[in-house]
């Protein structure tokens, strides 16, 4: 594209700015949560699957807000929306850092992720409307506030060290709050594409239609449900009370393009941000062996990520969003793979390839929204981040924990069986419940009193446990791989991938 494409206004570029740093702020609340998850573990006695469902809440909740919000957010306004999440996240930090044990963690993290949802639900429309002829160009440089925000929050997480209190390290969140908040102050906010052109709130709904509207509700309704103790009667039937008259008022199944897109955004999400969550504990056994903390490689991870968003024009200038998002599958699979069975120097060639094949998930995938469904303006694009942080809440991030509970307590069995021990009897004794059902786990108490006979067996099979968790996440780049595929012929069928152009004479 020219210069004269992506001319703006001063005023233009430091909000642009300052939408940058706001999302700077998320990933701050999100790297010092999975840096000082296993200091909350210890002080509150967490099991696996209960930090599964910190990381959890931390993440489906922004579904909530930046669904919700899209609805409004042309009444409203932008500025409106951010007092909010200013709000939302100035709350949270207080909440977290007075926390006394599970549900006040819990509580806290869910504050922050509606407060993320609500800067997402403004940040992706405002800059796709100012940058309207090269969105995913854009959109990624945009995006590059996350990993960002990971690094810079993680490099000063870690620089605090193991003797600071986790409560100052959530702390740190103030920095970038406080700045959006005085950067944004007296800004004024486009207006969005579709209102622009004239098309009605009713064809935006209509482009999630029905069946969009059943993904989202499904997954909203499932993690409600289970956080109120809803019976699956009760969740059934507010799933299809709210679709059903969705659908009715909108007279629509929706744009079917739209809903594999969104369905796409399951698997992509677990394989960004429920690894993302979970690669400092992953990693810590095989960083511990070389001598370095296990946030480094979610830091480097994350500076790969930012380099390669910030230069994210070039690329796709000389290859399709789809065909970037093809080669980034193969190449995050392999990485995790690769991951899950590194040690010493391959830890740094494995976290490069994982690196590499996320950058572009996320920020490309809402382009591709942006580009072909305009006329749902503010809500295609925000409900399709919208379900991959419902996905990976509800269930990528548990999943993970999940694996490791299983797989904890299988190889201990088999451990017993060669060794004529009792470790599950005496270990395994915690009854928990999650989204994916009843299970049983390690009791960290009984293990910390244990014998050091007991507690070399039991880290053994948890570091195991924790490269299996990430072997098995690679099957998800893989169906990605797969869909992306289809997307490409389907595209070429059509005189190749266009991005749709929206006029007021197309109302």
């Amino acid at each position: 594209m020219s210069d004269q494409t992506d001319a703006v206004s001063d005023g233009d570029k430091r909000l642009f700015w300052a939408c940058f740093i706001a999302l700077i702020a998320t990933a701050f609340g999100f790297i010092v949560r999975a840096l000082v998850i296993d200091d909350w573990a210890a002080e509150f006695n967490l099991t696996e699957t209960q930090k599964g469902e910190i990381f959890g809440v931390g993440l489906w909740p922004f579904a909530i807000s930046i669904v919700l919000f899209s609805l409004i957010i042309d009444k409203i306004g932008y500025g409106r929306a951010m007092v909010f999440a200013f709000l939302c996240h100035v709350v949270s930090a207080v909440v977290t850092i007075r926390a006394q044990g599970y549900w006040d963690l819990w509580i806290g993290n869910f504050i922050v992720a509606l407060g993320n949802g609500t800067v997402e639900a403004v940040i992706n429309p405002v800059v796709a409307t100012m940058f309207v002829r090269n969105k995913t160009k854009w959109l990624n440089i945009l995006h590059a506030g996350w990993p960002g925000g990971l690094v810079l929050g993680g490099l000063l997480t870690i620089a605090l060290g193991t003797d600071t209190s986790w409560q100052i390290k959530v702390g740190l969140i103030f920095i970038p709050v406080v700045a959006y908040a005085i950067m944004m102050f007296g800004r004024t906010f486009p207006v969005n594409e579709r209102v622009a052109a004239g098309v009605s709130f009713k064809a935006m709904l209509a482009e999630v239609g029905l069946l969009g509207a059943l993904v989202v509700n499904y997954l909203m309704f499932a993690e409600v449900s289970k956080v109120f103790g809803w019976s699956d009667m009760t969740m059934w039937a507010l799933i299809a009370v709210s679709t059903l008259g969705f659908g009715a008022y909108v007279q629509s199944i929706g744009n079917l393009l739209f809903v594999f897109l969104l369905l796409i955004m399951l698997p992509l999400a677990t394989t960004e941000l429920g690894v993302d969550s979970w690669i400092t504990a992953l990693m810590g056994p095989a960083m511990e062996e070389i001598g370095l903390q296990a946030g480094w490689v979610l830091v480097y991870t994350s500076f790969v990520m930012m380099v390669l968003r910030f230069n994210a024009g070039p690329i796709v200038h000389r290859i399709s969003p789809l065909g970037l998002l093809a080669v980034s599958s193969v190449i995050a699979a392999v990485g995790l793979v690769t991951l899950s069975s590194a040690s010493g120097i391959m830890i740094l060639v494995a976290a490069t390839l994982y690196g590499l094949g996320k950058s572009f998930f996320w920020p490309t995938m809402l382009g591709v929204v942006a580009e072909q469904f305009p006329r749902g303006g503010a809500l295609t694009l925000n409900a399709a981040g919208g379900v991959g942080m419902l996905g990976v809440g509800v269930v990528g991030a548990v999943f993970l924990g999940a694996i490791q509970d299983k797989q904890v307590s299988t190889d201990l069995a088999s451990y017993d069986a060669a060794n004529n021990t009792q470790l599950v009897e005496q270990y395994v004794t915690l009854d928990k419940e999650s989204v994916l059902g009843a299970y049983t786990a390690v009791d960290p108490e009984r293990v910390a009193a244990a014998p050091e006979k007991d507690q070399a067996a039991i880290e053994g099979i948890e570091a195991g446990a924790k490269k299996n968790a990430l072997k098995t996440t690679a099957a998800f780049p893989v169906v990605m791989l797969f869909c992306y595929l289809l997307l490409i012929l389907y595209f070429r069928s059509r005189g190749g991938y266009k991005a749709v152009e929206l006029t007021s004479e197309s109302t």
